[in-house]
């Protein structure tokens, strides 16, 4: 267990001999020991964050390199704790730590790449089937990165979104490099000149995907000779931003006036155009009963009667006043808009019946005659039947 000194004594063909007392295996104490686990250490727990699907196999690798070398078990993947054999005193402390390291890269796996690996005796055959099948570099990842690359705008994100995005392709292409870097000592500078060269190009491919509100601070960072670091220019950028913000919230106000007033001036010129379209409308109406235009005959005072309070024009009032309607409903007490000079009310009631009677006739004669009769009596609106009224030329 853990917390205990352990001095194993391995026993051979059911029988136990003593080893050496100075072979101890300290795993309780001693943290800095590949053989210690932490009470918090269990074979469910998930190393990183993100799991391995098949794909960005550099970013994850990356990421269980860190967390392994936190618990000091880095030594299980990379080799250089060797297995024991069985009748070591080690074996039993090695195989738990292995296990345990199996179980957290498992955990860290898809479930049909796990199924793959399932069946490996050891952390470091997982891993180096892992490095065999992803990490290999070939050309289709390379093309990969370097279209994504290309492609990658900073669009609707921000500096530092956009800045993000560009860092992680840069360190997934650093990964995949496979050129064999110079340790030796140069004298003539050109290690440094090509270095140089390498971080002027991405600093361009950087400025290259900015938005055009950044065409300004842009042209700035381009003119310093010799050509900031990407570090310095994403500083720049990031002050840049800082001022508009500030900008735009020193004038809120002023901003708010005048989406307000464009906003009015749309709905003023709305109006009026619907205005526009009203009038005209009237302007393609006729009326086949005056023959005049801007109404109907359905709509027409001469057949309907005017309002009471219609304002006449000089010259047809006299004309207006004979279009009177008849609206009573009540034969003994009828309701009756007529002219003050012209007509009394019994000769208005009186031409209005005839009227009726005509109708009535000329219905009842349809047929022996080819020629219609046609009174206009400027008498318009509904009638009631007094009384039967037998009427002759």
């Amino acid at each position: 267990m853990a917390g205990d000194s352990v001095t194993s004594q391995v026993g051979e063909a059911g029988g136990s001999t003593p080893v050496d007392s100075s072979i101890q295996i300290n795993q309780g104490s001693d943290a800095s020991h590949p053989f210690y686990l932490h009470p918090s250490d269990s074979p469910g727990m998930v190393l990183v964050n993100s799991i391995f699907d098949g794909k960005s196999y550099g970013g994850w690798r990356r990421a269980v390199f860190i967390a392994l070398s936190a618990k000091n078990k880095l030594s299980f993947i990379d080799g250089s704790l060797g297995e024991p054999t069985v009748s070591s005193p080690t074996y039993k402390a090695w195989n738990r730590c292995n296990d345990m390291v199996i179980s957290w890269l498992l955990n860290s796996l898809s479930k049909d790449i796990a199924e793959s690996v399932l069946y490996s005796k050891t952390a470091k055959d997982i891993w180096k089937e892992l490095e065999d099948r992803f990490g290999q570099c070939n050309g289709a990842q390379l093309f990969q990165l370097q279209k994504e690359l290309s492609d990658l705008v900073q669009g609707n994100l921000d500096v530092a979104g956009y800045y993000t995005k560009v860092k992680r392709i840069w360190d997934e292409l650093d990964s995949l490099d496979t050129c064999t870097h110079c340790t030796c000592a140069c004298s003539c500078g050109g290690k440094n000149r090509t270095f140089k060269s390498h971080q002027d190009g991405r600093l361009i491919q950087f400025l290259m995907g900015l938005n055009d509100a950044y065409a300004s601070v842009r042209s700035n960072i381009l003119m310093i000779s010799p050509l900031p670091s990407v570090n310095q220019a994403y500083s720049l950028l990031i002050q840049d931003e800082k001022q508009r913000e500030i900008h735009n919230f020193q004038h809120p106000i002023e901003s708010a006036f005048m989406a307000a007033r464009q906003q009015y001036g749309v709905q003023k010129f709305n109006t009026l155009e619907k205005k526009g379209n009203f009038e005209g409308s009237k302007n393609n109406l006729f009326c086949t009963y005056c023959k005049k235009t801007r109404h109907t005959a359905q709509n027409c005072y001469r057949l309907i009667g005017f309002p009471a309070d219609f304002k006449f024009t000089k010259g047809k009032k006299t004309q207006a006043q004979s279009n009177a309607i008849y609206t009573g409903t009540d034969a003994g007490n009828p309701s009756l808009a007529f002219p003050e000079k012209e007509f009394t009310r019994e000769q208005y009631q009186h031409m209005c019946r005839m009227h009726q009677d005509f109708q009535h006739l000329k219905l009842g004669t349809q047929g022996e005659s080819s020629s219609e009769v046609h009174i206009s009596a400027n008498c318009a609106g509904p009638f009631n039947e007094e009384a039967n009224v037998t009427w002759g030329g």
